[in-house]
């Protein structure tokens, strides 16, 4: 051991080393009470019998005291965890979690994108089911109001098979309302310890920009970037209420609803994340990827895959440990 190592020199466990003390005391006492032992005994055996229990050879007149306390020592210092160098190990990171919010408003049965936006939509998270790999992976639907589908999971066929039955038809009640949807993000992040997690929003536009945007800053500042894919087109098409017929104003016009690209775009910098559109998902998907990669600790060697911790040698504490405990193991000492 080199003069740099003597000065890394420290215990892991140090609190061990509390349990010096009590073997002083337990030494201290059994040196008195050496000389009593055969009047104790003699309490409890009779005169003439006791002679006759002792080993032949004197072997009462060596104590095992002086063993006992290098033993103790040892083990309490094996235990302490002795260490002066550091070794590499592999290293882990938490996987990443991508929560993916879903609009299900009426809006979205528009078919300005055959067959369908929501329909568009749907092959756009299958995508992003597909490129998951270790990824946990939560789904939420919204509209007037916000549900979640599945929560944050590594079982992407499950996600992958609820969410073929999504649909605005499916949803008690209408509107645009992402606000508590990305409250609903949050929270399922933060439930699932997942503080830098990424928020990705598939809608054509919403109602609420104000409480949008500021629940986008608020998960920005708490790690949590926000990214949305536009589903739509600036053209538009005109909008079905439930029962398949057009939408019309209060001049009877039919309504046509397009994609809201400009609240998107906020939306997107606002939570510090990017705007794409359907045929960008590629993109995005490359950048989700790459956000996996980001540094375990300090410890982390340059391939991202290993740290430096380190090493326990008090191992080299128990061979003579072993030695000592079969010593002190001889018949007539315990």
């Amino acid at each position: 051991m080199d003069l740099s190592a003597l000065r890394s020199f420290h215990f892991l466990h140090p609190l061990w080393l509390l349990a010096l003390p009590p073997l002083l005391a337990l030494a201290a006492w059994s040196l008195r009470h050496h000389g009593d032992r055969d009047l104790t005994w003699s309490r409890l055996v009779d005169t003439h019998l006791l002679p006759l229990l002792r080993l032949a050879g004197g072997g009462r007149a060596r104590s095992p005291w002086v063993l006992v306390c290098l033993a103790w020592t040892l083990a309490v210092l094996a235990l302490a965890g002795p260490a002066w160098r550091r070794v590499p190990s592999a290293g882990y990171r938490t996987p990443a979690a991508w929560v993916l919010l879903l609009d299900l408003s009426p809006s979205m049965g528009a078919a300005d994108l055959p067959p369908d936006r929501a329909t568009r939509a749907r092959f756009a998270i299958a995508d992003l089911l597909s490129a998951a790999q270790d990824a946990r992976v939560a789904l939420v639907a919204f509209a007037g109001e916000s549900y979640t589908v599945t929560p944050l999971t590594t079982d992407v066929a499950t996600v992958r098979t609820l969410l073929q039955a999504l649909a605005p038809s499916l949803m008690p009640e209408t509107g645009h309302q992402l606000e508590p949807a990305l409250a609903e993000a949050w929270q399922l992040l933060r439930g699932g310890n997942a503080g830098n997690g990424q928020v990705i929003v598939l809608s054509d536009g919403f109602e609420d920009e104000g409480p949008v945007l500021s629940a986008a800053k608020s998960l920005a500042q708490q790690g949590v970037r926000v990214h949305v894919i536009g589903i739509g087109t600036e053209s538009g098409a005109p909008e079905r209420d439930a029962t398949g017929e057009f939408v019309r104003d209060e001049r009877g016009d039919i309504l046509v609803t397009r994609m809201q690209t400009g609240e998107l775009e906020r939306l997107a910098a606002a939570g510090g994340g990017r705007f794409v559109t359907l045929g960008e998902v590629p993109d995005l998907i490359a950048t989700l990827q790459a956000d996996r990669t980001h540094a375990l600790d300090d410890g982390v060697s340059q391939a991202g895959s290993r740290v430096a911790v380190w090493r326990n040698d008090g191992i080299w504490l128990l061979p003579p440990l072993l030695v000592l405990a079969a010593l002190v193991a001889r018949k007539g000492w315990i």
